[in-house]
This record gives C-alpha cells, sequence and structure tokens, in this order.
C-alpha cells in the first residue's frame, strides 16, 4: 500500500509554513473558499509529479513576496518509508531528492509515489480539445511504463526541433532535406513506440472505463472509447515524407502522435454534444478510477488518489456510488469540501472513519 503519512509546506502559494500528518487513510480538507484547500491537494501532486497540477510554471507556486518554496512529504509504500523533497531555490532551480538523494532526472521520479487527481475544470477532458485527452493518456502510461516516459520526453524534444528548423527554413528562405531526414529519423522510432504502446493500451483501457460508468451511473449506456491516430493508416515515416512541402509550407509538423485522440461517443453520438452534465461527469470519473485501477495492476498498488471538491459536481447517487468504490479498495483519499458537515456525514453514512483537518 502506499500512504502519505505527513507534508510540510514552506512559502508554498498561501503558507507560510504548515505540517500536516496524516493517520487515516481518508482525508478531508475543509473551510471556506480561498483558504488553500486545492493549495495542500497540488503539494501532493508536487510531491508525486515533481509538478504542479494546474502550472506548468513553477514561480507561480512561491507564496506572494517570497522567492522560492519548499516542499516535503513522507511516504509509506509496503512499509518503507521514503522522504521527498521538492525545493524551488531563489534563482529558479528546482531541485528534488528521495530520501535525501538527488535524482539525476527528474523523470526517474515519476511512478514511484503514483497520483491520480480529480478538479473542477476537468471535465474539460471529456468536452475540450484534443491535447487534455492526449495528456490524461500520457500521464497514465508515464506511471506505469518508465520506456514510454523517455520515448515521450524524446519525441517532445525532437519534434519541437523539428518545427524550430521548419520555422527556420521559412525565414531564411531554404531547404535542407538532409537535417530533416535524420529528425525524421529520430522522431518515427519514439512515435511508433508510443503509438504501439497506447493501441495495445487502450482496449483493456476501454473494458475498465465502461465497468466504472456502469457503477457510477447506476446503469448501463451505449459509451464508447476510440482511439484515433493518423499511424493507424499508414507508417509514420512515409506520412512524414508525403507531408513534407506542407510542414514546409505551415511550419509545423502535420502528422505524428502528437496529433491522436480519445473519442468519446454515445449511442453513436459525439459524447459531448449529447452526454448531460450528470452523464459527462459519470465518464470523466470512470476515466479517472480505471487509471487508479490500471496502476493498482501494474504496480501492485493503489495510487493516491486527490479529489477537489467533487461533492458539487456528481449528484447524491454518483457520488453514493463513486465513494462506496472508493471506500472498499486498499487506498489513501484526500478530499476537500467547504462544507465539514457534509462530508462527516457521507463518510459516517458509509461506515468509514475520515480525518478531517478544518482549515
Amino acid at each position: 500500500m502506499l500512504y502519505l503519512k505527513s507534508i510540510i509546506l514552506t512559502q508554498f502559494k498561501n503558507y507560510s509554513l504548515q505540517q500536516l500528518q496524516f493517520n487515516q487513510p481518508i482525508i478531508a480538507f475543509t473551510g471556506a473558499n480561498g483558504v488553500g484547500k486545492t493549495n495542500l491537494l497540488d503539494a501532493i501532486h508536487y510531491l508525486c509529479f515533481t509538478k504542479s497540477y494546474f502550472t506548468g510554471v513553477d514561480s507561480n507556486n512561491v507564496q506572494h513576496g517570497h522567492s522560492g518554496f519548499r516542499i516535503e512529504g513522507v511516504f509509506k509504500k509496503n512499509s518503507e518509508a521514503f522522504n521527498t523533497c521538492i525545493i524551488l531555490r531563489e534563482n529558479g532551480k528546482k531541485e528534488i531528492t528521495c530520501n535525501e538523494v538527488p535524482y539525476e532526472k527528474f523523470s526517474q521520479h515519476i511512478g514511484l509515489f503514483p497520483c491520480v487527481m480529480i478538479a473542477p475544470d476537468d471535465v474539460e477532458l471529456i468536452i475540450g480539445g484534443s491535447e487534455l485527452r492526449r495528456k490524461f493518456l500520457d500521464t497514465l502510461l508515464s506511471q506505469i511504463n518508465a520506456e514510454y516516459l523517455q520515448h515521450l520526453i524524446s519525441y517532445n524534444k525532437i519534434l519541437q526541433q523539428r518545427n524550430s528548423y521548419l520555422k527556420q527554413c521559412a525565414q531564411t528562405q531554404t531547404k535542407d532535406h538532409s537535417l530533416l531526414e535524420v529528425l525524421d529519423e529520430l522522431l518515427v522510432v519514439s512515435g511508433n513506440f508510443i503509438y504501439q504502446t497506447r493501441n495495445r493500451f487502450l482496449p483493456s483501457f476501454q473494458n475498465k472505463v465502461l465497468q466504472f460508468y456502469k457503477q457510477i451511473a447506476g446503469k448501463e449506456e451505449a459509451v464508447l472509447l476510440t482511439y484515433e491516430s493518423q499511424l493507424s493508416n499508414s507508417p509514420f515515416e512515409t506520412l512524414l515524407t508525403q507531408s513534407r512541402e506542407r510542414d514546409y509550407l505551415l511550419q509545423r509538423t502535420n502528422y505524428g502522435v502528437h496529433k491522436d485522440d480519445l473519442v468519446f461517443t454515445l449511442n453513436n453520438e459525439p459524447f459531448k454534444t449529447t452526454a448531460s452534465q450528470g452523464q459527462r461527469k459519470s465518464l470523466l470519473f470512470s476515466l479517472k478510477l480505471a487509471e487508479a485501477e490500471t496502476i493498482k495492476e501494474q504496480k501492485g498498488f493503489y495510487p493516491l488518489l486527490l479529489l477537489d471538491d467533487v461533492f458539487e459536481k456528481l449528484d447524491t447517487q454518483r457520488m453514493h456510488n463513486l465513494l462506496e468504490y472508493v471506500c472498499s479498495q486498499q487506498l489513501q483519499v484526500f478530499i476537500t469540501d467547504p462544507n465539514e458537515e457534509r462530508v462527516r456525514k457521507v463518510f459516517e453514512d458509509l461506515g468509514k472513519e475520515i480525518e478531517v483537518y478544518s482549515l
């Protein structure tokens, strides 16, 4: 089992100094809006992923008036303790250690202490652009497959180099096919690995999502997940060659796994336009719980589950169905809610002890 036993925040967001100990599998942070409930969840996410759930800019998380922050946490995994520390220095340099040993690469930390977070704006995963769904898929696969993460890092780096070169060609009015061929060869290696991994993974993942959807919604509906990729129809190297002149013209790479998407349908119609609010939220929670279940299968233990303001997002029955499942598993859950009385009653009705921090 994976548990977070304690956390210390220094100059992180609205916290000058905050120390918390966790002794139960279910922990709730309660209090009015703006007191920092979500910030605590984000700090936990930092300890798991080395970055914020909400922003890619570390300096945005420094407490106003200061120039750095520190997050320290103690995880317990299979009876072994791990002290993890993340420091953002005044010069903007970020340092991460586990049991006082610094990482050569931050990617080495990913997957050691997995977590799954559900936040209010995550419904965009259902109704928003394809980039959000790729990020969801990449986040899940990176936590269970270190080789996938390395190929993803490599792919994004080469893609950036290729796009920069295409822009440079437009500016200088020159073309060097030989350099583009070298970049293409590198891109194809990582791109094919990413595509094949995603393609193999999706069928079993879809089954989990549909099972959870039925459990949360309380009934079976004609929901379908489809993986769409340009690489399904033609070899990647062929696509890059055929699109070369178009890439030069548009100054970007038009084919590759960075265009992949997960498509959701309901009764063979686009989910985002035909599903109700309740159905959208049921699918969102189903995706996240399927993510947690997949991590459990691969690692032998559940990830931490971070639920931000979820009581406002589901009706009473769907929420009961969700929490009933969560409480039946051996995992640690962190929940935020402005209403302490409500959160206590929900878990009391489920017969579960809860540790409440009123902020």
